[in-house]
């Protein structure tokens, strides 16, 4: 069964898949790019062609996202899969079902900062950023790129949209909530409030390895994951389409302050069109 990462993009996503990956699927608790790559995302153009279903046909794609992921599911264990979609139901077709679904953590971040991080990772303004945030977009669905991500097309919506779209699974009591400035500000914390939560969608007793949780907290620093970058370089980071150079992935981290960076006008068109979440979640 998948438990669901969502998140839109730049909201922390990344950092809770590395808490996850050292957690579970390393000896020691000590992060590296490679364990990452266990926690795949969803959806992915080579899953649907995998099936044998026409990728050119979007309306195709969309109609086996739940036939895909029963697929993963075949697997006898838990599965955490990475989204950047809100969770839609175009022409009656569900993005996922509670068969196929374990639960959801829902990441989420100030979309004050988001807006200057988003910008950044896609070498765009930060006015075509907030645009994008405010208006319900997709992204990728380039079959010719050489970047398998950008095959994939992604139905992000809006912020608000995709924030909102995954409370759905509140009522059956799946859902998770986290703060990206709660991980900045006491990673420990809620990386035990996250584990806590898979363990009861797991119907098992949480048993720590202390040791481990260390190395896991220690060795996913927003400096340590910034240093790794430059020595490996990271998949995820993008390559700018002026200058042809990558665009690093870890670049401010808690120092990118909406407060320092972002111009009046902009701050303002955010709160205006997110008041009520930005309220909801006391970023107002």
């Amino acid at each position: 069964m998948i438990v669901w990462l969502a998140s839109y993009p730049k909201s922390g996503n990344t950092l809770v898949r590395a808490l996850l990956s050292s957690y579970f699927f390393s000896n020691d608790g000590i992060f590296n790019f490679e364990i990452i790559k266990n926690i795949k995302q969803f959806p992915h153009i080579g899953l649907f062609e995998n099936l044998g279903i026409d990728i050119k046909n979007e309306k195709e794609v969309i109609k086996n996202y739940v036939n895909a992921q029963a697929s993963i599911n075949k697997k006898d264990s838990i599965q955490f899969c990475k989204t950047h979609s809100y969770l839609f139901n175009i022409d009656n077709n569900p993005f996922t079902d509670l068969n196929n679904s374990l639960g959801a953590i829902y990441i989420v971040r100030d979309p004050r900062n988001v807006v200057t991080s988003y910008a950044h990772h896609n070498s765009i303004s930060i006015n075509e950023s907030a645009e994008r945030m405010i208006n319900s977009i997709n992204y990728g669905g380039n079959l010719e790129s050489d970047n398998i991500s950008d095959r994939t097309k992604v139905y992000m919506g809006s912020w608000s949209s995709n924030f909102n779209s995954w409370k759905s699974f509140k009522s059956p009591g799946k859902y998770l909530l986290v703060k990206y400035e709660d991980l900045v500000n006491d990673k420990e914390k809620t990386f035990y409030q996250i584990l806590n939560f898979i363990h009861k969608l797991k119907k098992i007793n949480l048993s720590i390895d202390k040791k481990k949780i260390n190395n896991v907290i220690n060795s996913t620093s927003f400096e340590k994951l910034k240093d790794l970058e430059k020595k490996e370089g990271f998949i995820e980071s993008k390559v700018n389409i002026k200058t042809g150079k990558k665009i690093p992935f870890f670049n401010l981290g808690s120092k990118n302050n909406w407060k320092n960076i972002l111009e009046d006008e902009i701050r303002k068109k955010i709160e205006d069109s997110f008041k009520k979440e930005m309220i909801e979640l006391g970023y107002l």
